[in-house]
């Protein structure tokens, strides 16, 4: 999996300002910004991002991904 594979996949399921993937084909790093975060605790948050991508995560060809999520103020 490539990162630029994560990163269409969690825009592809979230309205989002920006997403930014790192990682090495295997764990990955993202940080996403979406106004659909707003008053969202960051749990809930994270299981937005983790629901665009748990079909590769179940399936084992993404084994971790950390995130950062942000609203647009918050990165701003």
């Amino acid at each position: 999996m490539t990162e630029n594979e994560v990163k269409i996949m969690i825009e592809a399921g979230l309205n989002c300002e920006s997403v930014e993937v790192g990682g090495d084909g295997y764990h990955f790093e993202a940080t996403v910004i979406s106004k659909e975060f707003e008053g969202k605790r960051p749990v809930a948050r994270q299981q937005m991002v983790y629901a665009t991508v748990q079909e590769h995560i179940a399936s084992g060809d993404l084994h971790a991904l950390s995130l950062k999520t942000l609203t647009p103020e918050e990165a701003a």
